[in-house]
C-alpha cells in the first residue's frame, strides 16, 4: 500500500481547506486529483510530504499513513520523509546552477561528493527524466538557459536523484506548451514502473491520459475516487458527472 488517508481535515487558521478526507493511494500507480481552483487539491498533495508545515497557521488532523507509519507523528524525520516523497511544482524551479549541479544537489546535501557516484546518478536521473540526450554535451551550462519543458524535466531528474519512493506533481504542465506537456505526460506514464505517482491537474484530459485512478475534490471534500476509466465514463456521483461533462467548474 502507498498511502492511507484517514479522517483528514486541514485548516489555514480558521479557514477549513480539507474536510474529512478518506481514501487509499495505490503503490506504483498514477493517481490524479482533479477539481476546480480552490477545491483543496494542492493543499491535499502538500499534506503528503508535509510541505504545508512551512505555511503559517496551517494545521491538520486525522492520519496520513505511509508504509504503515503516520507521517504527522512527532518522532518522524521530516527531512527524510521529503527525500522519500519527492515533489515537482507548477512552475519549473531549477536552481541558478549548472544542469549537473541541479541534479547532484540533493546528494551533496546528504554528504555524497564522490565524483564517480555523482556522475553515475546525474546520468541515470537525466535518462529517467528523458533529458540526457538533449543535455549530455552541456552539463556545465546554467540550467536557466533550458526551455520551460526541459527545465521541468530537469526538476523531475533532481527529484529522482535522491531515490524517492513517491513523486508528487502539482500542476506540472500548466506553464508548458502542448509539445512539452506531451513529453511530461509520457514521462509520468513511464515513472510508475518504479514510483508511486500523485498528480494534481486542472486538465481533465490529462488526468484521463496519464492516471490509473482519479479523485474528484469539491470545496475541500473528496466527492469520489475510482478507476480513471470509470470516473470519466460512469461516475457514481452526480456532482462528479456534472464536473466531468462541464455543467459546472
Amino acid at each position: 500500500m502507498g498511502f492511507k488517508i484517514k479522517d483528514v481535515n486541514a485548516f489555514y487558521g480558521e479557514k477549513q481547506a480539507l474536510m474529512n478526507v478518506n481514501f487509499e493511494i495505490q503503490k506504483k500507480a498514477v493517481t490524479a486529483i482533479i477539481g476546480h481552483s480552490g477545491c483543496g487539491k494542492s493543499t491535499f498533495i502538500r499534506c503528503l510530504n508535509r510541505m504545508n508545515d512551512l505555511v503559517p497557521l496551517f494545521r491538520v488532523d486525522g492520519e496520513i499513513l505511509y508504509s504503515g507509519m503516520n507521517i504527522y507523528s512527532k518522532s518522524l524525520d521530516v527531512t527524510d520523509l521529503r527525500r522519500r516523497i519527492g515533489m515537482v511544482f507548477q512552475k519549473p524551479n531549477p536552481f541558478p546552477k549548472s544542469i549537473y549541479e541541479n541534479v547532484a544537489y540533493g546528494l551533496r546535501i546528504q554528504g555524497i561528493n564522490k565524483k564517480g557516484i555523482l556522475d553515475k546518478v546525474v546520468e541515470e536521473s537525466l535518462k529517467k527524466a528523458a533529458l540526457w540526450d538533449e543535455v549530455k554535451d552541456r552539463l556545465q551550462s546554467i540550467a536557466n538557459a533550458l526551455s520551460g519543458g526541459q527545465q521541468q524535466r530537469l526538476c523531475i531528474a533532481r527529484a529522482i536523484a535522491t531515490e524517492p519512493e513517491v513523486i508528487l506533481f502539482d500542476e506540472p504542465c500548466s506553464a508548458l506548451d502542448p509539445i512539452a506537456t506531451a513529453k511530461i505526460e509520457d514521462l509520468i506514464t513511464a515513472l510508475k514502473k518504479d514510483y508511486t505517482v500523485v498528480i494534481v491537474t486542472h486538465n481533465m484530459q490529462q488526468a484521463a491520459r496519464v492516471s490509473d485512478f482519479t479523485g474528484f475534490f469539491m470545496l475541500g471534500e473528496l466527492i469520489e475516487i475510482d478507476v480513471t476509466r470509470k470516473i470519466f465514463t460512469a461516475p457514481s456521483n452526480k456532482m462528479t458527472e456534472d464536473y466531468i461533462t462541464g455543467r459546472f467548474g
